[in-house]
């Protein structure tokens, strides 16, 4: 490949096609000084995108033949069974030296994967300092903030001036490679507040930094969940926030690349969680994806035989009116999608702590109030289509209720369950769908059949 075309590929840092092809042809002659220059440019996650784009063998060739140029970063950016497989490939020592020049947050991310064993291997290869911060991140609960922290941060005592710790920062050269604020502590490392850059900057010199420090500052524990800590994050527009212990003691820095990277990862827990898909990522085996997803539609096999006796109460109803069973799917699918509507949008409320008991009865009569309206709305429109098919104006009356009725059921459980199921302790979004889905089914089908049963005297 020309020079120019590979810088010109390089500044746009894009993985496509051809270079995944190269790469791979240069791993199978191994000209590693090639391969260096190839990918010499390239972003972690471009990196990652590479890898994730190779072979299996591949992809552990790629990290061995770059040797000290590879930035174990990239690996925080691969789904978790290419990382693991990367991992398990490569020894110990090779990955301790890799994960020792990339900050702890990713650090751990990357060791919090493995099994104990390989993960035990690895921290007795790094040095006691840096094992010693991990292994205690690694002793936090998982999708706690704990796990998620920076263990290397800037800490000054509070009797320092803004010209010593400007002078210590100039000098210094075992400090964070990004940071955006400097924590106070005293000797017990208890946090006294915080410093930001811009004014420390200001200040002058002689001024004592417990001066212009913030002595109310947003913190977080280091127990707590992700998600709560996100909430934080997004609730005060914070760059940066100090984590603390049990003993109210500095542990370790959350920042804002950290949240982003957590208020992506719960989106996509929710979403899964809502359509039954379980945690299988793409480069899973399907055996694997097979069992993460089979709960889910056996559940759904029991909501539908629900749904099923329902419709053998009114079999006489149906035999005498066939047109009955070919529009029963029109109201139950209907109210299946707006229930989901109603349900979607209470899941992810309660996910950012909206939902309050003062504003819950308010969320819950706008869900219903909306519901009847598109209920209306839809009514009508089906209640036409069924006229028309069927030349029979009871039929389209008949189905035109249903519908308001099972949409304006839907609207309120889509808007309750949750509520309940998150009251009860549960995962509201991943309990909700099984129940919606069999109460508005059996409730359609009980007020079309039920109505129309009444209506034409039939059964």
């Amino acid at each position: 490949m020309a020079e120019a075309d590979r810088t010109e590929r390089n500044e746009e840092q894009v993985v496509d096609d051809a270079l995944v092809a190269e790469a791979s042809d240069l791993l199978e002659r191994r000209e590693t000084a090639e391969l260096k220059m190839l990918v010499a440019d390239l972003h972690e996650a471009d990196v990652a995108d590479l890898l994730a784009r190779l072979g299996p063998d591949e992809r552990v060739e790629l990290v061995r033949q770059l040797g000290e140029d590879f930035d174990f970063t990239a690996l925080t950016e691969l789904d978790e069974s290419t990382r693991v497989q990367i991992l398990s490939a490569l020894d110990p020592k090779s990955v301790a030296e890799g994960i020792a020049e990339i900050d702890t947050d990713d650090a751990v991310y990357i060791l919090e994967d493995l099994d104990d064993t390989e993960s035990e291997a690895i921290l007795a290869e790094l040095p006691f300092a840096m094992r010693h911060r991990l292994k205690r991140s690694l002793d936090f609960p998982e999708e706690s903030a704990g796990r998620r922290m920076q263990s290397d941060f800037v800490a000054m005592p509070p009797f320092w001036t803004v010209g010593q710790v400007i002078d210590t920062l100039r000098e210094e050269e075992d400090l964070p490679d990004d940071f955006t604020e400097i924590f106070v502590v005293d000797a017990a490392f208890r946090l006294l507040g915080t410093v930001a850059l811009d004014r420390l900057l200001r200040a002058r010199r002689p001024v004592k930094i417990t001066d212009i420090m913030d002595e109310e500052p947003r913190t977080v524990r280091a127990d707590e969940d992700q998600e709560e800590a996100a909430r934080i994050f997004r609730r005060y527009n914070l760059l940066s926030a100090a984590v603390l212990d049990d003993s109210d003691r500095l542990v370790g820095v959350l920042t804002i690349d950290d949240i982003v990277d957590v208020i992506e990862e719960e989106a996509e827990e929710d979403i899964r969680a809502l359509a039954g898909a379980g945690d299988a990522d793409l480069s899973d085996t399907p055996l694997y994806v097979a069992r993460t997803r089979i709960p889910w539609l056996m559940s759904n096999m029991v909501t539908a035989f629900l749904a099923s006796l329902v419709i053998a109460l009114f079999d006489g109803t149906i035999s005498e009116m066939v047109a009955l069973a070919i529009l029963m799917p029109v109201v139950t699918a209907i109210g299946g999608n707006a229930g989901i509507q109603a349900m979607t949008v209470t899941v992810r409320a309660l996910s950012q702590k909206l939902i309050t008991k003062h504003n819950m009865m308010k969320i819950i009569g706008r869900e219903v109030l909306v519901a009847v309206m598109n209920g209306t709305a839809v009514a009508i429109a089906v209640g036409f289509v069924a006229f028309f098919w069927f030349t029979n104006v009871d039929l389209g009356v008949v189905i035109a209720c249903a519908i308001v009725f099972n949409v304006t059921c839907a609207g309120l459980f889509g808007a309750l369950l949750p509520m309940v199921i998150n009251k009860l302790g549960a995962d509201p979004a991943v309990a909700s769908s099984v129940f919606l889905t069999t109460l508005t089914d059996v409730f359609g089908f009980f007020a079309f059949l039920g109505l129309a049963g009444w209506w034409f005297g039939l059964g």
